[in-house]
Order: C-alpha cells, then structure tokens, then sequence
C-alpha cells in the first residue's frame, strides 16, 4: 500500500492465551490477508486473552478481522474459559482505529458493515460500541460488557439490552461480541509490590479512574482502571484502560500510583504495556524528566520513568505503532 492509502488499525481481543496452535491460527487469519499487517501479538495466560494488533487498507482490515471469528468458530469454547479479564464472548472486543487517511465517521460504517456480515455468518450476537455505539448506554466498553459470558443470557432478556445484530441469545461456544470503531486506546497494566493484596489493587484502580469509587471520585477523566491478580507475574496490578491519551499523562497517572501506593502501606514496582502505542504518548510521559531532547532520549526516558521493563525486557522500537507498521510495509514491498 501506498501513503496515500487510507490507514486503520485493529485491535481485537481474544479469549485464548494459552493454547499456541491457536494463536497461531488466529496469527496465520492475519498475516494471510493481503494488504494487512500484524504487527504485534500480546498473550496474557493469566487473563486467558490475547491482543492482536494489525492495520492496513479498510477492506483488507476488516477481511482479516473477519477471518479471526472464523478461527475462534472452530476453536474457542466460552463454556470451558476461565481468566482474569473480564469478557463477553470468544472474540470479545473488535475495535477499529482510523490512523491516516479516513475519518472515525468511515471507519465506524465499515465496522458496522462487518457486524452484519458476522451476526450473519456465525449466528453471534454483536454489540456496537464507542463511535459505533447505536444508543448512550452502549458508548462504554464496561456498560456493554457488563455481566460478562456467564450473564449474557440475562442482559438480553432486559429491555434495552438487545444486540445491535444477530440474534437475542447468546451464541453458546462464541459468547458475544463488542464491535465499533474508536479512537487510539492505551493498555497499560501497572504493577504492584510483591505482598501487596486485592484490596489495595482495588482501592489503587478505583483512586485513579474516572469513575472513582462510591466514597470518592476518581482522579484522572479518561482513565479506566480495575485491580486483578496475573498467575504468571504472581503479582497484582491495576489495570489500566487510557481512552483519552491526549488528556491523560502516563507519567502523572504513574508517580500518583506510586504516591498512593506508599500511602496505603505497599509500592509500585513498574508497569507493562500491552500491545502498541504511538510514538507521541511515550515521548509526553518524559516531559518534565529532559529538556531538548530528541525522540530516542525522550522515549527511553519514559521507558524508565514508567518501569516499563519490570516485568520482561522491554525493546521501544518493537512497541511503537510508526515503527512497527513502517518496517511491516516495507517488508511487504521487498517481497513483492
């Protein structure tokens, strides 16, 4: 593809982060699809869930997304999953990004065009969320996904709780689906101290989002939080949702973490980013920590600022969306 191309990203969640045939089945949809690119595969197996990111043109995006439900058809089985994250179905949430070239507007009809094509193919309920989102109460992903696999069949049976497409009951190996189109999200976990308990991860979250708690409000709009515990990690985290990246500092919500943290008698000992970001976020979280610097210092900076590599090492160039996308289109076109 060429620049002028327009350009969106996918960023689809799984409920499958322990079996690698499928995963990479799930991979093998993408890279497969012409014109579309994977760029970065995250697997939770504590949270059960993996967050592929590809992009590439519209039609090729949505192919491949499309591609993805019909991987999780033959081989996810919601009545067998059990994970940490919360989630309403085998491919749990589909949202799509405009980057270049289109307007949030176009994205969210494709979107809706896909919801149609797969309510109809697989017989799944689909939600439409964010930008896409047919009435207010769907505009939140924790709205929607509210009651989670387990509650699906009650919800649809409420007034107002009807999906968008597809049929009214929940289809009983796939769950659900939320799809929709929405603006650059950032997921970002942020890890505390070893001895620390589920209260205090809870108390953190609910001291940093938006929505607060029921004794307080919440610190940063456009922050979404949950406290969890990851097997793997044999950690609790808070786990962060960032729906507003240009009014949400990462660095702020971070040395506040830390600062609550140490109130409530335990520490943060870093944080980890969950698939990819653009390169302009990072290098914000460094502002106030260096002065006339270039993109490299600011964003290693921020690596260190964030503790982004407490938990695995962490390479930036492979985490930023520009860079990531631009070497998988040059690829491309050498092997044309």
């Amino acid at each position: 593809m060429s620049e002028a191309d327009p350009l969106i990203e996918c960023v689809v969640n799984v409920s499958e982060g322990r079996n690698p045939d499928t995963l990479e089945a799930l991979s093998s949809a993408i890279r497969e699809t012409p014109d579309c690119y994977l760029l970065h595969r995250d697997v939770g197996p504590g949270a059960h869930r993996t967050v592929f990111t590809f992009a590439g043109k519209p039609e090729a995006v949505y192919e491949a997304a499309f591609r993805i439900f019909s991987v999780a058809d033959e081989r996810i089985d919601m009545r067998r999953h059990r994970g940490a994250h919360p989630r309403s179905g085998a491919v749990d949430v589909c949202p799509f990004v405009p980057v270049s070239g289109i307007s949030m507007q176009e994205v969210a009809a494709g979107a809706q065009v896909l919801a149609q094509r797969v309510a109809g193919a697989f017989n799944l309920p689909i939600y439409l969320y964010a930008n896409s989102a047919s009435v207010p109460d769907r505009f939140n992903l924790a709205d929607v996904r509210r009651g989670e696999y387990e509650g699906l069949a009650d919800k649809m049976r409420q007034p107002g709780w009807e999906p968008d497409f597809g049929p009214a009951l929940p289809h009983p190996r796939l769950g659900a689906t939320i799809m929709g189109a929405r603006p650059f999200l950032i997921a970002w976990n942020i890890n505390l101290a070893p001895g620390a308990t589920l209260a205090q991860a809870r108390e953190l979250a609910g001291r940093l989002r938006e929505s607060g708690t029921k004794k307080r409000p919440g610190l940063f709009p456009g922050l979404k939080a949950i406290g969890w515990f990851i097997d793997e990690y044999d950690r609790y985290q808070v786990s962060c949702n960032v729906v507003d990246p240009d009014r949400v500092s990462l660095a702020r919500v971070y040395l506040t973490a830390v600062h609550l943290a140490q109130e409530m008698g335990t520490g943060i000992t870093g944080s980890e980013l969950i698939g990819l970001v653009p390169a302009q976020y990072l290098r914000s979280a460094a502002k106030g920590f260096c002065f006339d610097a270039g993109e490299e210092e600011e964003i290693t900076t921020a690596v260190s600022v964030l503790g982004l590599d407490d938990l695995r090492p962490f390479s930036w160039p492979d985490r930023l969306f520009e860079t990531v996308f631009r070497a998988a289109a040059q690829k491309d076109r050498r092997n044309r």
